[in-house]
């Protein structure tokens, strides 16, 4: 797959939160529609709304993994555990390379210091859903 880091930051210079920038790039290697993926993603931009939980990058991230590994099963669902093992992977990847996962510490909100901008970190949760999700052996 080519990649599309570059086209996740272009949608959120176009005004796509960080959740909505990363999810969208990818829906459509999963089945999902652009349009719902907006809407489903629109809530976890700003790190939940607010700054002060996970970043939404890489919850948009954690949302393709369950949309890439989950069974679907409604009745019997048996896939929790393998989204879960990639979902710690990539907030491990993430928090590495962008200093935390929460997103008042990557802005610098209470430190005054900011480790990484918004569109660096859709730039980084991006390569690592490449990497985890769709790489060769995701």
């Amino acid at each position: 797959m080519k990649s599309r880091v570059e086209e996740a930051a272009g949608r959120h210079a176009k005004g796509y939160n960080c959740s909505q920038a990363v999810v969208c790039t990818y829906c459509d290697l999963l089945g999902v529609e652009e349009k719902t993926a907006f809407r489903m993603s629109e809530g976890f931009g700003a790190g939940m709304g607010d700054m002060e939980r996970t970043c939404g990058a890489l919850s948009g991230a954690v949302m393709l993994a369950g949309l890439k590994r989950s069974d679907g099963d409604l009745e019997a669902p048996k896939t929790k555990g393998k989204t879960y093992q990639l979902s710690k992977e990539i907030t491990k990847l993430f928090a590495e390379k962008c200093g935390s996962a929460v997103c008042k510490e990557i802005k610098g909100i209470e430190s005054g210091q900011p480790k990484y901008g918004c569109r660096d970190c859709v730039r980084a949760a991006s390569a690592i859903a490449e990497e985890v999700l769709f790489g060769e052996e995701g």
